[in-house]
């Protein structure tokens, strides 16, 4: 079973913390304990860093943790040490594909809204690559397009794998209708979409049309995607797209906003099989010839 070791880290954080509070140690006390600075104590609680299964095992052993709860925390340990395919070429595919991809890893549920821009994990290789051309100054340095896209290809390749998650997405209106290619590919990647809609038992399309009336009249921000994974106990995952960077939020109360939020746009959207006949009928009402953007 695939795990992502980004959310894993985020998990045995959780577990260290919660064993300090039972037991009422600072986190001062536990690096005293255990022979380490108080700095290592913090960016293992922080999730920052990939964990030296040595010293969990010397932190287990400070609070004597029996033996079912040992086992379930150094297996939480060493999922949290391994390394995806994607650390590999993380400087090439470009930082925020890389956070994506690890927070794709193992998850069974992923939910999407999209504001203004189709989502990368069901683009077409034309529509990506003509992005990539239209925007360069969205690549930070280092990051090689070539590389990016076939790290793209490999993301849905993961999505549409046996086993792979179920994707749900909520695509405003604006997304759609917006030409952020030249025309053919736009009008390829919509009957992309409706076929994906239509043959993919795993993904389901809903537009939010501009006049959607949202529940409590919300207006969303930005895009965001929400992570679910099998273990019930790992924390449910939301990535809030920003200007320069991804914001990686877990904890609950501020996951919550965002479960509440994507519950009222996907109840406000068109319906999968609305959906299918509205990029159907937009593929088939654009322009024969169009200049890209």
């Amino acid at each position: 079973m695939m795990v992502s070791p980004y959310v894993r880290r985020r998990r045995l954080a959780m577990e260290i913390l919660r064993l300090r509070d039972e037991y009422g140690f600072s986190a001062d006390r536990l690096a005293s304990a255990v022979g380490v600075k108080r700095q290592t104590i913090s960016r293992i609680e922080n999730g920052h860093v990939r964990p030296d299964p040595d010293l969990i095992m010397r932190i287990l052993a400070v609070f004597n943790v029996g033996e079912k709860r040992w086992a379930q925390i150094m297996t939480i340990a060493r999922e949290a040490q391994e390394r995806g395919w994607w650390e590999r070429h993380a400087e090439q595919m470009g930082p925020r594909q890389a956070l994506s991809a690890s927070l794709e890893a193992g998850a069974h549920r992923i939910y999407e809204y999209q504001m203004t821009l189709l989502p990368g994990l069901l683009q077409t290789p034309a529509f990506s690559q003509s992005r990539v051309h239209a925007d360069p100054s969205a690549h930070t340095q280092g990051v090689d397009p070539a590389r990016a896209l076939e790290a793209r290809l490999t993301r849905q390749r993961f999505l549409e794998r046996p086993g792979g998650p179920t994707y749900e997405v909520v695509i405003d209106e604006l997304a759609i209708r917006r030409f952020a290619a030249p025309v053919h590919v736009v009008r390829g990647q919509l009957r992309h979409l409706a076929d994906l809609g239509r043959t993919h038992d795993r993904v389901t399309i809903r537009v939010l049309p501009i006049a959607a009336s949202i529940a409590g009249h919300v207006v969303p921000r930005s895009a965001f995607s929400i992570y679910r994974y099998p273990d019930s106990a790992d924390p449910i995952v939301v990535s809030v797209d920003t200007i320069t960077s991804d914001l990686v939020l877990t904890e609950a109360v501020e996951v919550s906003h965002y479960l509440t939020l994507y519950d009222r746009l996907r109840a406000a959207a068109l319906t999968p099989e609305q959906t299918l006949d509205f990029l159907a009928a937009v593929a088939e009402e654009l322009p024969e010839h169009q200049g890209a953007i």
